[in-house]
């Protein structure tokens, strides 16, 4: 892939997100779940865009999921432990933000584990 090839996939995913963003919007009822997933790493957080707080995160960073690999089966362990900290804190209920991603392979594992765990949509 050339340098042009990957400053064009980036620009089209920053479109994308902010078309997302302007539809979903997390409050204290019901946050914003967001995904981020960079080359070695994933990363989960659950925000409260009326306080601008983050409510809980969970990522491949940490030392107690270190083990999780950045593939489907990973994605599916952190949505369960994303889900796990969400249910400790008495969320059940938020708003999956795909962050310009398309809704398949790892996004969707998060968001499967999750639902396993007892997060609804």
């Amino acid at each position: 892939m050339s340098v042009k090839e990957l400053e064009d996939k980036l620009r089209k995913r920053a479109k994308r997100k902010v078309s997302v963003r302007k539809a979903i919007y997390g409050s204290a009822e019901r946050p914003r779940m967001t995904v981020f997933k960079s080359n070695l790493h994933m990363y989960v957080q659950v925000i409260d865009d009326d306080a601008g707080t983050t409510l809980a995160s969970a990522s491949t960073v940490e030392k107690a999921l270190k083990d999780i690999t950045r593939n489907v089966e990973g994605g599916a362990k952190l949505g369960e432990e994303i889900g796990k900290r969400l249910l400790e804190k008495g969320v059940k209920t938020v708003v999956f933000d795909r962050n310009g991603y398309q809704y398949h392979g790892i996004v969707k594992a998060i968001a499967d584990g999750a639902r396993k765990a007892g997060i609804t949509f």
